[in-house]
């Protein structure tokens, strides 16, 4: 093994920082061999089979491409949990974690009705129903692959939550939701303009759906899914949103203008403004 280990690391060199090619040398391993990172540390005297070999070449190959190792590995792990991560689907990202852990925060309610929209991988709906007890979650996407994937994720997680079609923007197809004490999205937000400045990973192979929005309407997501909670939101219900750090300040006018309250943003941990709390109606 001791020999593949150099050749990985001569093959990712120059591409990825060293502290980033360890860390995904032993993320190849842990899935192909399921080692923990101590096992890891311990076996590399031992021999690689042939079919190992040749699989630990796709990867390379793959990762030389600037392909996520989320979906290399067809796997990821958001707020403790595993998730199926696969192309096509948006990867969950660290700072979401952050929202989910302030919803779980705030909770108050016995048995609060969250709902969660573009849910993607299913990663926020399937973790607040994990851990905010008595919970009922909805979750619904635009994208059938997404519902699909969320649908598994919650199986694999050993939850149910309702996952079905919804297009915001259009608001179809016609569903009757239920009086919901919470809204949570993490919408496309990133302009078209700023695709320059994306990494090659993200933009070469995440969903555009999923994280792009017109320069000139920057807040169009935002704008319908906060119409949206004036309609479906119980009074005092809480909205939360995951926002572009260039667009606090307009998303807070955005909510005071169409009567929302008690409106908190929060920074990331790499303090960014990235995060969005109201409440439906005066307090």
């Amino acid at each position: 093994m001791k020999a593949a280990l150099t050749s990985i690391r001569k093959e990712l060199a120059g591409i990825f920082p060293k502290a980033e090619i360890d860390s995904l040398v032993f993320l190849i391993f842990e899935k192909m061999k399921g080692y923990s990172r101590t096992q890891f540390l311990l076996s590399t005297e031992e021999i690689l089979s042939e079919d190992e070999r040749i699989e630990l070449e796709k990867m390379v190959t793959r990762l030389k491409n600037h392909e996520p190792i989320q979906y290399i590995l067809g796997q990821t792990e958001f707020y403790g949990l595993p998730f199926y991560s696969l192309p096509g689907v948006l990867i969950p990202r660290p700072e979401t974690e952050e929202l989910v852990q302030w919803i779980i925060q705030e909770n108050s309610l016995l048995q609060p009705c969250i709902l969660d929209m573009g849910t993607g991988t299913g990663c926020i709906a399937i973790s607040l129903q994990k851990n905010i007890e008595h919970a009922t979650t909805l979750a619904c996407d635009i994208s059938p692959l997404c519902i699909e994937t969320a649908q598994r994720n919650a199986k694999l997680n050993g939850i149910e939550i309702s996952v079905f079609e919804y297009d915001i923007l259009n608001n179809t197809p016609n569903i009757t939701f239920p009086h919901l004490d919470v809204i949570v999205s993490n919408p496309p937000y990133v302009r078209e303009s700023e695709k320059l400045l994306m990494e090659r990973n993200v933009l070469e192979h995440e969903p555009e759906l999923a994280l792009f929005v017109a320069d000139e309407k920057p807040l169009i997501f935002y704008e319908r899914i906060a119409d949206f909670a004036h309609l479906h939101l119980k009074s005092q219900g809480r909205l939360y949103f995951e926002i572009n750090e260039a667009f606090g300040e307009q998303c807070v006018e955005m909510l005071q203008a169409k009567g929302f309250s008690d409106i908190i943003i929060r920074k990331d941990i790499h303090g960014k403004d990235r995060m969005i709390r109201s409440v439906v109606g005066r307090s």
